[in-house]
């Protein structure tokens, strides 16, 4: 619920339907690929008897280059840019907080009155509400405060500040002062009286950054992604992206020294496990790095609502002593303290999330070979495991 206006049911159930229906329209795929469904007929209605369909898969082909330093793939086609984000929105505006809007921003600023906002200026807009909000509120009750000592001096009477009342603006009533309109209209220049000076076109400088979990899922798991070498600029085959992502987050190595080898304990196969598991099962997965987490669970999307679930990955060895002789430290792969914990759970509760363990285990050497690691089928010997984690408040919870 919003501190600045009410809450949905006390606004009618018109409220903002229109922006509703809207995003309805705009995100109306859950993933890039689209399911035609062709008109009813009597050869779809036998087909149908026979567990056969007619239905026709449309998957667009994106391109994307992949770049390892930053551990992403970057799409820099506009058109490929909002499709793949309206359409399960995967990726992230490099020069924006979620939703890539730098070019809608621009051309917003160049406009004057009647301008269709972005969702990051809207969030910014809400923020300033309610920080003015704040700001009136306490200046409202500084005042009642103030005016109740002036009645104990003059009058010698005790009277009790009132936190509440028509004197002290609230959440459900407060809205935001109208801007100041001038007196008298500003007489207009003979530098103003010119033609207007016909502005360059905003050239969009901004591209999608695809984690390496998010550009395999489109590549193999949909099919609809192409991912280009940085060097030569051409398609990489899937066998040399599945490589490629996993040498990227193994520890640098100098020129000479040959190419270190694959491990069941790579960062991008663990991470992959739960980004996948997760998409399979209708959720849409974001970064959680600002909630202090790994990954942040969606039921639409972040224009829809906030996300419900916050994810730690805990990987957990079936070995071990592979964890004792693997080259890398992983996160979250040792017990943490108990600090740690109650930090991490503290700051999701208080944003009304339910933070998620999830276990990720790492199979053993022992009886796999490191050659299952060349292709995708060794995801099929990890497992993935949750426990949630509530923080126990005993004055709300004593029923």
């Amino acid at each position: 619920m919003s501190m600045i206006t009410p809450s949905t049911r006390s606004r009618g159930p018109n409220k903002g339907g229109a922006r509703r229906n809207e995003n309805n329209r705009i995100y109306a795929n859950p993933l890039p690929i689209i399911f035609n469904e062709p008109p009813p007929s009597r050869i779809r209605s036998v087909l149908n008897t026979l567990g056969l369909s007619l239905t026709e898969v449309v998957s667009p082909h994106c391109e994307g280059i992949f770049d390892p330093i930053t551990r992403s793939v970057w799409v820099t086609s506009s058109k490929h840019t909002m499709l793949l984000w309206r359409r399960g929105f995967f990726g992230k505006g490099d020069l924006s907080r979620s939703e890539p809007s730098w070019l809608a921003r621009q051309i917003n600023n160049r406009r004057v009155g009647g301008k269709q906002m972005t969702s990051e200026e809207v969030t910014a807009k809400r923020r300033a509400e309610r920080r003015q909000f704040k700001l009136d509120r306490a200046a409202a009750i500084a005042a009642v405060a103030a005016e109740a000592e002036a009645i104990f001096e003059t009058e010698g009477r005790v009277i009790k500040p009132a936190l509440s009342g028509p004197a002290i603006p609230s959440a459900a009533t407060w809205r935001p002062a109208p801007a100041p309109v001038p007196e008298t209209p500003a007489t207009p220049t003979l530098e103003e009286e010119e033609e207007p000076v016909e502005l360059e076109p905003i050239e969009d400088i901004e591209h999608l950054q695809l984690t390496l979990q998010e550009a395999f899922f489109l590549a193999w798991s949909l099919d609809c992604l192409t991912v280009l070498d940085p060097h030569t600029n051409d398609a990489m085959t899937l066998k040399q992206i599945w490589h490629a992502f996993q040498i990227a987050h193994l520890p640098p190595t100098l020129p000479p020294a040959p190419s270190p080898p694959l491990q069941f304990d790579n960062p991008f196969l663990i991470n992959y496990v739960v980004y996948h598991h997760y998409r399979s099962l209708g959720w849409v997965v974001k970064g959680g790095i600002k909630f202090c987490v790994d990954y942040l669970l969606y039921k639409r999307g972040p224009v829809f609502t906030h996300a419900e679930f916050a994810m730690v990955v805990c990987p957990i060895y079936e070995d071990s002593e592979d964890q004792e002789t693997s080259s890398l430290d992983l996160q979250n792969s040792s017990p943490f303290a108990w600090s740690w914990l109650s930090t991490i759970n503290r700051v999701n509760s208080q944003v009304q999330k339910t933070l998620i363990l999830v276990y990720v285990t790492i199979p053993a050497r022992s009886r796999l070979s490191l050659d299952i690691l060349n292709t995708p089928a060794c995801l099929q010997h990890y497992s993935v495991r949750e426990v949630t984690i509530r923080r126990f408040i005993p004055a709300r919870m004593r029923d």
